[in-house]
């Protein structure tokens, strides 16, 4: 949830990085990532190195840099996106900036603090450097209730019920207006999740159970695709303004989900099939920490078109949950027994 600051004596403008046919690199690249530190973020760095040797990677966050990130490539930036004073510098000499960093949780003034003001303060200093590629990462949580079915990023206008939620529709807002462009994965999975198959694995220990044959039909990416996704967007231009799904634009079901899980990390599949107005009442006493919403998304369609953004950055896919999974095994499987 945070993000750094620094003053460096060297700059890099789109114009010069793009050159005049915007598809050559004319100069080095240096890309600022915040939640570096964090899932998704862990993800892009990864990629980034990958793909790009050379390139000048500046993470920011509060806290030194784990030992895995320590690279030559990489460069630590202290700061705090609940602190705008500490942002300041942060965005000189920079020609990209992924803004991975969310707070997601339920208290409404810390969301706020991060995700409204800290991306208004992280934009400002962009402005400030004249920096103008900004890709910021949102969720397609921001469309609240319901069941989506082939959404497209204009198919519905967003509703968001969460503190979370709202305050990334406000960072979005805010990104779009700058200029820059928003991504909304929906489920994501693979090393580094702690939500996603965890909460899934919980509720298939506390109740056994499918949810409606576990027909639902949802979206789902894996966390080194959507890496690779970022790390391709900062070698080609974008049009400022756009948002994208990213997820796989194959939809999958919970029961093909479930399946791959179990046999996977050799659990037992559910025995028996609840209606999902049965299962959400079972759920509440036994696993009260699962929201309305939360449980929705397990229980009922939610799939979204993602075909945009594998044009744009002019990759494959690859293939779907169930051959990606099992090599984030270990990951899951260091995660049980499951409480």
């Amino acid at each position: 949830m945070s993000a750094p600051g620094g003053n460096w004596g060297f700059r890099t403008g789109v114009n010069d990085f793009w050159g005049e046919d915007h598809g050559r690199k004319t100069i080095g690249k240096t890309i600022l990532v915040t939640g570096g530190t964090g899932f998704i973020g862990g993800a892009a760095l990864r990629a980034l190195a990958d793909s790009e040797p050379g390139t000048n990677i500046r993470v920011l966050s509060r806290q030194p840099l784990p030992e895995s990130l320590r690279t030559g490539e990489v460069l630590h930036v202290h700061g705090d996106l609940t602190d705008p004073s500490s942002l300041r510098g942060v965005c000189e000499g920079v020609s990209t900036v992924l803004h991975l960093a969310s707070h997601v949780g339920r208290d409404p003034e810390l969301c706020d603090v991060v995700n409204r003001h800290g991306t208004t303060a992280l934009l400002a200093d962009a402005r400030r450097h004249g920096v103008s590629r900004v890709a910021y990462m949102s969720t397609t949580a921001v469309y609240g209730h319901g069941v989506h079915r082939g959404l497209t990023e204009t198919g519905v206008n967003p509703l968001p019920v969460s503190p979370a939620s709202r305050s990334r529709l406000f960072a979005e807002q805010a990104v779009r207006g700058f200029g820059g462009i928003v991504l909304r994965p929906h489920l994501v999975y693979g090393v580094g999740d702690v939500w996603f198959i965890p909460t899934l694995l919980r509720l298939l220990n506390r109740v056994p159970s499918w949810i409606q044959d576990g027909a639902a039909r949802v979206s789902v990416v894996c966390v080194d695709m959507l890496g690779e996704v970022l790390s391709g967007l900062t070698r080609i231009p974008w049009r400022g303004g756009e948002t994208y799904h990213v997820s796989h634009p194959r939809s999958t079901s919970f029961r093909s989900i479930v399946r791959t899980v179990c046999s996977t990390l050799r659990l037992d599949l559910p025995s028996r099939s609840l209606p999902v107005a049965e299962h959400r009442e079972i759920s509440r006493g036994m696993m009260p920490e699962l929201t309305d919403h939360q449980h929705e998304l397990l229980a009922s369609d939610h799939w979204y078109d993602s075909s945009r953004i594998w044009r744009k950055v002019r990759q494959c896919p690859g293939p779907g949950f169930s051959s990606r999974f099992a090599r984030a095994a270990d990951w899951y499987r260091d995660l049980l027994p499951i409480g």
